[in-house]
């Protein structure tokens, strides 16, 4: 797709850049409060980003007894007038005034008003967002072909409309436009990544920026139990389907589960630009593990943790370091272990957890600040 296409946020008016009062009417300057954090962000947003911004809006009746325009238009002006004080300006408003029962498809999540965005020559609407606080804003952004921000404070509204929509259009729900801002200028971390030997076979799905999600089947108990460690406490969304030769013994599949994960944030973390760089340290009960991770593109491990047991749960001790060092090898990432304590679960489960937030830490982005975390140009 050529890079000189345009993408578009279609962004809804009340609700999103201003306050439904309960009436759901905004025809006063006595009912008029800004969205939180709207007056602060979408600017960011217009001045940092290369997104056309566009006014798309319901006002059931406008220009009839019910909601004269006499009223409506001197609020609008005033709402349109600040955010273009801020350095918000819409290229385009596209406002339709029939009441729901008309079925026009000019009203979202009709498409009627919204025809010249279909453009291939102009416009990429995969890439484009509908940013809005009701189900017809995420049914607007399906029917476009587009992605939704749905900003979900009250699931009533919209509701007797009986819009059925997609989940997956859903690209992010949130109440705060701080978090649309650093959504869109810093994008989503995930990759899925399939590695197949005469061993094993290795499916994996990662969003860095998850929620802690996890699906894991390994086909050994134990160790989908410290994978999900990761997930959880690594605020991750992670899915791991690995078959190995069990028949044999546990060692490939560990092994090169741990290949695999490493090779997937590698290629997640991309130039890593604005990731922070993290060690964590986590007590449970009577043990104490403390892992330092760097991504910082040199593979080393250096592991400090003693088992007496053969194994744990299904899962040999002698692979814990195995499959540590296989993440660190194929992430080329900088580990450093330590761990102490009697209770050998409690150990090796803190060295998980450990390590989760440890991943956490180091791939934490900042909108602010997005530089490479190194003198040397590239990590």
């Amino acid at each position: 797709m050529p890079d000189n296409l345009k993408r578009v946020l279609f962004i809804d008016r009340d609700g999103t850049l201003i306050l439904e009062p309960e009436d759901e009417q905004i025809d006063s300057f006595a009912k008029l409060k800004f969205y939180p954090g709207a007056l602060q962000y979408l600017p960011r947003i217009a001045k940092e980003l290369d997104f056309e911004l566009i006014l798309v809006s319901n006002q059931d009746g406008l220009g009839t007894s019910s909601h004269p325009e006499e009223n409506f238009w001197p609020v609008h002006h005033f709402v349109i007038d600040t955010f273009a004080a801020e350095g918000v300006v819409f290229a385009k408003e596209h406002i339709d005034k029939t009441f729901p029962h008309e079925n026009a498809d000019t009203r979202k999540p009709g498409i009627g008003m919204l025809g010249e965005y279909f453009d291939p020559s102009k416009y990429n609407l995969s890439e484009s967002f509908v940013i809005g606080d009701r189900v017809n804003d995420v049914k607007l952004a399906q029917n476009l072909g587009a992605r939704a921000i749905w900003l979900r404070a009250n699931d009533q509204l919209g509701a007797l409309e009986n819009v059925d929509i997609d989940p997956t259009v859903v690209a992010l729900e949130t109440m705060d436009w701080k978090t649309v801002y650093e959504f869109l200028k810093l994008g989503t971390r995930t990759a899925e990544h399939h590695r197949k030997t005469n061993e094993t076979d290795i499916f994996i799905q990662l969003n860095l920026d998850g929620s802690g999600k996890s699906e894991i089947e390994t086909g050994l108990p134990f160790f989908d139990h410290m994978l999900d460690q990761i997930a959880r406490h690594g605020a991750l969304d992670l899915t791991i389907k690995a078959k190995g030769d069990l028949h044999i013994d546990e060692h490939h599949t560990i092994e090169d589960t741990g290949i695999a994960l490493g090779e997937v944030f590698l290629k997640v973390l991309g130039d890593k630009r604005g990731i922070e760089r993290y060690s964590y340290t986590l007590p449970m009960d009577d043990c104490l593990a403390q892992v330092a991770l760097d991504f910082g593109g040199r593979n080393w491990i250096v592991w400090d943790a003693e088992f007496k047991r053969e194994k744990i749960g299904d899962m040999p001790t002698e692979m814990f370091f195995h499959f540590f060092k296989s993440f660190s090898d194929a992430s080329k990432s900088n580990l450093n272990i330590k761990a102490e304590g009697d209770n050998e679960h409690h150990k090796i489960e803190a060295i998980f957890k450990a390590f989760a937030k440890s991943i956490k830490k180091a791939v934490r982005r900042d909108a602010d600040h997005m530089q490479l975390p190194s003198t040397k140009g590239v990590l």
